[in-house]
């Protein structure tokens, strides 16, 4: 009797096991090989997954069709990311302590939570985007300090210094870049934080400057990558900020920063001009002169004038040397569609098209009234984020976000061809999945197929939208 009893409550948990498992309506697991992510503001989608069936087949239809090749491989890239300009750690660095915590792991994070931003942008010194003006050798004007004794990086201390600690926390490999806006006002032909040149007598000492900013920089543990020469060195009007012809730029590099730089065993990249691509005969005329040539890392570009297409042109004029993007900003007064499309077409799509090797957004962080700001300075620059009572994410954390969190530092440009208003462009990642980023730049919902090794998957945008597809 007992025997049997046992057998008998067996019996009834395996049944009830079986009930548990089968008789309780679950989601259905869709089986999917590719995941998508999109953002589409006109039904409030922003880079979110979509819970639907992606899978390559054989089958054929009339749709256009982006074939991605993985064997034809470019330029490696460096990252994606913002400037991390004074007025960003300003912001950033009051927050409550759990807050930027939660704030900088979201953003430099690895985890599928968090966007991944692997580059980042600073101002040797003050850019326009400071609360106020300074550089790290701040002086009477109407004296000198050629052995630099007063030189001092207190002013970055306060915040971007400290910021740049808790990011390189989270994420150690992360690129710097260093770009000045202004040489100390003492080295200049105006001896003013806004416009003038460098004075021919001080380029030596201007080259020790970026030598100690480098080893100070290190000092606090954080590596900078690469420096350009001047940031916007045709752009005398901002503040601060200095004009810099290009022969003045070849003459500083062979003969100053260069050599300054070897002898104190700087590794840091130097990249050469810094500003719009409408005069890429700028970089070229440095790049012309071998011995500035021999220093150069590469030229790096902004598209407030001309076309993306003149960073192919640098290339092809010295396939040996880098180009990359470095700046542009999304105007307060802009629209989230149009900034949307214009800066995925012509940045994230079209600047790894045309090689570069980054793509880096302006300023990430701005308070509601677009500030903090010098005199003179931007005054309705939005940042990636507005940080006042809350945190809002605009337009241009999405922009990176489709490329940042899904092609990460040492992916490699592969090749995928253009389609009528489907722009676009595709990477291969260190641990082997493909990328691929699309716009629909056209009026109406577009279908299309995604070609992989002769097999296709189907999909659909809506007008506006961007896509970042990840197998």
């Amino acid at each position: 009797m007992k025997h049997s009893m046992r057998k008998g409550q067996i019996l009834l948990i395996m049944l009830l096991s079986f009930a548990s498992v089968f008789g309780k309506a679950k989601p259905k697991s869709l089986s999917n090989e590719v995941a998508c992510w999109l953002t589409s503001p006109g039904t409030s989608t922003y880079l979110k997954k979509q819970n639907i069936a992606l899978n390559f087949t054989d089958a054929s239809n009339s749709y256009p069709t982006i074939n991605v090749d993985s064997t034809s491989k470019y330029q490696t890239m460096d990252g994606f990311g913002f400037a991390m300009t004074g007025g960003s750690a300003y912001l950033i660095n009051r927050l409550a302590s759990n807050t930027r915590s939660d704030l900088i792991r979201e953003l430099f994070s690895a985890d599928s939570t968090a966007i991944g931003i692997s580059y980042l942008r600073v101002s040797i010194g003050a850019s326009d985007l400071n609360s106020y003006v300074f550089s790290y050798n701040d002086i009477s004007t109407s004296s000198t300090d050629t052995t630099l004794q007063y030189f001092d990086i207190k002013p970055d201390t306060y915040d971007l210094i400290p910021v740049l600690k808790s990011v390189i926390a989270i994420n150690p490999k992360i690129k710097i870049l260093g770009s000045p806006w202004s040489a100390p006002a003492w080295m200049k032909t105006n001896k003013s934080t806004k416009g003038g040149s460098l004075k021919p007598e001080y380029f030596g000492v201007y080259a020790r400057y970026f030598v100690k900013y480098i080893q100070a920089m290190k000092d606090q543990g954080i590596t900078i990558d690469a420096i350009t020469v001047q940031n916007e060195p045709l752009n005398p009007d901002n503040n601060p900020s200095m004009y810099m012809s290009a022969e003045d730029q070849a003459l500083f590099v062979k003969n100053y920063l260069g050599p300054e730089f070897a002898k104190a065993n700087i590794t840091t990249k130097i990249i050469l001009y810094d500003h719009n691509c409408d005069v890429y005969t700028y970089p070229i005329t440095i790049l012309n002169d071998p011995d500035a040539r021999k220093y150069s890392d590469g030229s790096a570009f902004h598209l407030y004038g001309g076309d993306i297409s003149a960073l192919t042109t640098v290339h092809n004029a010295y396939p040996d040397k880098n180009v990359y993007f470095t700046e542009q900003w999304v105007g307060a007064s802009g629209n989230f569609q149009e900034n949307l499309s214009w800066h995925i077409k012509n940045l994230i799509i079209g600047a790894p098209r045309n090689w570069s090797k980054n793509v880096l957004e302006w300023n990430l962080a701005s308070d509601p009234e677009y500030n903090p700001h010098t005199v003179g300075g931007c005054s309705t620059c939005m940042g990636g984020l507005t940080i006042g009572s809350s945190i809002t994410r605009n337009v241009s954390y999405y922009i990176i976000a489709h490329a940042s969190k899904f092609v990460p530092m040492g992916s490699v440009r592969i090749d995928s061809n253009l389609s009528t208003n489907l722009p676009n462009v595709a990477f291969l990642t260190p641990s082997g999945k493909k990328v691929l980023i699309v716009l629909n730049e056209s009026s109406l919902t577009q279908t299309f197929n995604i070609q992989f090794k002769g097999k296709t998957v189907t999909h659909s945008l809506a007008s506006g939208s961007v896509a970042s597809y990840v197998w």
